[in-house]
């Protein structure tokens, strides 16, 4: 896993832009058109990602799936057996908490699910596994934080996942030895599109509820072509989303 998290960081973005301005310094003398272009490309890189316009338009192309009515909520019981919350990491030894908790990303999913299970009555599975081997999983503790900030019970956790595919093949053998074929899959939009077909290749019917999405009108001022630290951030999401979806294209099909 760390040699994976290496090789990830390094090729894409911040990584590839930070070695190309690093190369850029390195051949400024001897190959100063070739660093030129290390520059160009590192700075642009970085001005066009800082973007929320680029944010915007980038989501739209990944946000495949509609947002579930509202109107369908208290009725998901009839074409669901459960809903199932992936996890997004965590946010390590807070001292304000004294222990280690969900990102945002991963309370947006949560409360978002609470309100499909009080709508609904059905019951949540949390997915997620080790952070490098430290417990606690990330399904505990989303477990831990439906229960104490939403007031919602999950029934099982799955905690030996690391991938997106690893979330539905465990999540398929906790679930459908207890008769659960079909379950309403809640994570990000621009992640949903992966995460519904991986849980369909694990033997589910699914009902997809994304949540956040960025595709949106950014409601930034000059159309969000101001650069903004956060949506750096958001593109990087954004693209290891693409490179995650042409990924399990090549190797899982």
């Amino acid at each position: 896993m760390p040699f994976r998290y290496f090789i990830k960081q390094l090729l894409l973005p911040p990584g590839i832009l930070l070695l190309l301005l690093l190369l850029a310094w390195c051949l400024r003398r001897s190959r100063p058109r070739l660093a030129r272009c290390c520059f160009i490309l590192g700075l642009g890189g970085f001005w066009l990602m800082s973007l929320p316009v680029m944010v915007e338009w980038g989501a739209r192309g990944l946000e495949q799936l509609p947002p579930l009515p509202r109107s369908q909520w208290a009725s998901l019981a009839e074409q669901a057996d459960a809903i199932v919350v992936l996890g997004s990491g965590r946010e390590r030894g807070d001292p304000a908490w004294g222990s280690d908790q969900p990102t945002g990303v991963g309370l947006e999913r949560e409360r978002y699910a609470a309100r499909l299970a009080k709508a609904s009555g059905l019951p949540i599975l949390t997915s997620g596994g080790l952070h490098y081997g430290t417990p606690p999983t990330e399904a505990a503790l989303m477990a831990e934080s439906m229960l104490g900030d939403f007031g919602v019970n999950v029934r099982w956790q799955e905690g030996r996942s690391r991938t997106t595919w690893e979330n539905a093949q465990l999540s398929a053998q906790v679930l459908q030895p207890q008769g659960v074929k079909r379950v309403v899959v809640v994570t990000q939009a621009w992640h949903m599109p992966r995460a519904a077909w991986s849980f369909e290749q694990a033997g589910f019917v699914v009902v997809p509820a994304p949540v956040g999405f960025l595709g949106v009108d950014n409601a930034r001022p000059l159309g969000g072509w101001m650069p903004e630290f956060k949506s750096i951030w958001q593109s990087g999401q954004l693209l290891n989303e693409a490179v995650g979806q042409l990924g399990y294209r090549l190797f899982y099909r």
